[in-house]
């Protein structure tokens, strides 16, 4: 049975000492050995900025794509190896910016993946920039005089556009945020684990402290219904999405994978070569 150290690399980090993503890394890696994951059954997808490094610092199968792009990479390995646990990961400047098409119709598709997005409001690796999840009056390099968009909501846009599970996270809640990256790894469908992951060089209004002093736990109200798409919707809209736990676990989910006709739960690599000469010949006849 895997342990911590199976699912740890030789890398050294170059996060900054303090950064949120140390406590998503180790979140994300506790969580695979509590649930027997074999790093071999694990296939990691992650995008641009500080947060794409994760795939460095976990033992399993990495691909570090381009910007905005961890999304359909990980839908498609998920496609061809259903068998595979698969992750994507990225920032909010990854996620919701570039990323965003991607996002919004992964999350209408529902192929069986877990996205976990490192939220620190900023874009931390160009030095300091406004994000998408920025809040209203920021002052950044890019924004000196306060930033004047409105911010991303995008649990919002996950439940709207009908994900089945949406879940947040913060880094320094070590106990929920590995079992919310459980749950999500085996809920039957897309599922969004977005987790405050303060960046300690560069934002000095979302941090450590903003969040422990801001933050409503769910898992500390026992008459939330996390069933309730339309009390999930009005809750992030009271609190500003400033909540932690599961928001919302669609109790009926159904996969893309189970809706595509003849798609088997066998790998792709351990399925036989041989070809059933009924149904290449029924395949054939299609194109004649």
């Amino acid at each position: 049975m895997a342990t911590m150290a199976d699912f740890r690399t030789s890398e050294k980090s170059w996060w900054c000492p303090g950064c949120g993503d140390f406590g998503v890394l180790a979140g994300l890696q506790k969580a695979l050995v509590e649930l027997g994951i074999e790093p071999q059954q694990v296939a990691l997808a992650s995008g641009i900025g500080c947060s794409g490094k994760i795939g460095n610092y976990i033992n399993s199968y990495n691909l570090h794509v381009v910007h905005g792009r961890s999304l359909p990479a990980a839908q498609g390995i998920k496609l061809a190896n259903r068998e595979l646990t698969v992750i994507a990961a990225g920032g909010d400047g990854d996620g919701f910016a570039i990323g965003m098409g991607h996002y919004m119709h992964a999350l209408r598709r529902n192929v069986d993946i877990t996205y976990i997005v490192m939220d620190n409001q900023i874009y931390g690796l160009t030095k300091g920039q406004t994000s998408p999840t920025s809040d209203g009056g920021f002052q950044t390099k890019s924004t000196p005089n306060g930033n004047i968009e409105k911010s991303v909501n995008q649990m919002q846009l996950a439940i709207a556009s009908g994900c089945g599970f949406v879940a947040n996270g913060f880094s320094a809640n070590q106990k929920q945020l590995v079992e919310i990256i459980k749950r999500a790894l085996q809920f039957p469908g897309f599922a969004l684990v977005n987790t405050y992951s303060p960046c300690v060089t560069f934002n000095k209004l979302n941090t450590f402290d903003f969040y422990k002093q801001e933050i409503v736990n769910l898992d500390e109200d026992p008459t939330y219904d996390r069933s309730d798409r339309f009390a999930a919707m009005k809750k992030l809209m009271e609190t500003n999405e400033l909540v932690t736990g599961i928001i919302y676990e669609d109790p009926n989910p159904t996969r893309y994978e189970d809706k595509v006709s003849g798609y088997r739960e066998q790998g792709i690599v351990n399925q036989s070569l041989e070809v059933d000469p009924v149904l290449w010949a029924k395949i054939l006849g299609q194109y004649k």
